[in-house]
């Protein structure tokens, strides 16, 4: 084989081997970018504690049992020096009392180190408004929906379809409240009862909550805790909330009141997803993606969906109705 042959056969290969090498440290570099750019937004990155902020931590969508995230993101924001006040953004509709109460608990933790002050985007409804309670102060917007104070607490009943298919379920329990209600036999007005008075305790305790926090009188109250929502205009009239506005007259309120430096950045923390500081599963999805699977990513991204829709407990939580 002539020299001029080999030479050039030699130099494919090693060029060849350059652009694998620079395929590979660019993948790596896209990584590192998305775990750095998750670490920031979580105030875990560099420059998290280097200068004075604002913080914003979001609370949107269902608000499920397990706040345990949630309440180590508080935990982290209230432990940060260069935190000066905090802002909740809320745009939920509810979901689960232990849930909505753990949330209520971290906020009013949170407000013993830091001002916090609510703004609510676009829904702060049952389990949301208990949310918003523990702030300092609440904003929300003109058109914003707000209250919705109420417990529910529901259940199926499918004994009419298993009769139809001939199906009966057997049961033994200790005690006739035992596992009631069960969507396979009627419910009992015993079971129903027992049932209700849960429902009428916590009940209580959601307007108690409101009562104090708000501080209305027992009129008052009883104008608001009917679970009917209400405009944003409308709960200022009603001393649900403390000012109409956005996120601008949330951050001049901890200005005016708290003495916080108007021209502080916002930066939104995130939960950690795990003790890595980072959603395993969402890496997971884009290194499929970067792989080409996207079957697979889509997967992933599904399975971190219904983890978060898990449904436990009484609920906090505003249905719009729907025609028949």
């Amino acid at each position: 084989m002539p020299s001029t042959e080999a030479d050039l056969i030699a130099d494919r290969r090693r060029l060849r081997r350059k652009l694998s090498l620079w395929r590979v440290l660019a993948v790596l570099a896209a990584i590192a970018s998305v775990v750095t750019v998750g670490l920031v937004a979580s105030g875990q990155g560099p420059a998290a504690g280097v200068t004075g902020q604002i913080a914003r931590i979001e609370i949107d969508g269902f608000i499920g049992s397990d706040q345990q995230r949630m309440a180590d993101l508080f935990k982290r924001v209230g432990e940060a020096g260069a935190v000066q006040g905090v802002i909740v953004s809320i745009d939920s509709p509810g979901g689960t009392t232990t849930g909505s109460e753990e949330l209520f608990r971290n906020i009013r933790r949170l407000s013993e180190k830091k001002p916090v002050v609510a703004f609510v985007e676009g829904t702060a409804a049952s389990g949301g408004y208990i949310a918003a309670l523990g702030a300092d102060r609440i904003v929300a917007r003109e058109t914003a929906l707000v209250g919705s104070i109420g417990v529910l607490f529901q259940y199926p009943d499918v004994t009419a379809l298993l009769d139809r298919f001939g199906v009966k379920v057997e049961e033994i329990k200790s005690s006739p409240l035992k596992a009631a209600p069960s969507p396979f036999t009627p419910t009992s007005p015993e079971a129903r009862e027992a049932l209700a008075n849960v429902v009428r305790d916590t009940y209580d305790w959601f307007r108690g909550l409101v009562g104090t926090r708000r501080s209305l009188s027992p009129e008052q109250l009883a104008a608001v805790a009917d679970g009917r929502v209400h405009s944003g205009r409308q709960a200022v009239t009603l001393r649900l909330v403390d000012e109409v506005g956005g996120e601008r007259e949330a951050q001049g309120w901890l200005e005016r009141e708290r003495k916080v430096a108007r021209d502080l950045p916002i930066r939104t923390w995130k939960p950690r997803r795990d003790s890595e500081g980072f959603d395993l599963l969402s890496v997971a999805a884009f290194g499929a993606d970067l792989m080409g699977l996207d079957r697979l990513g889509t997967a992933l991204r599904r399975v971190d969906v219904a983890e978060r829709l898990r449904l436990d407990g009484l609920l906090a939580l505003w249905q719009p109705p729907v025609e028949k």
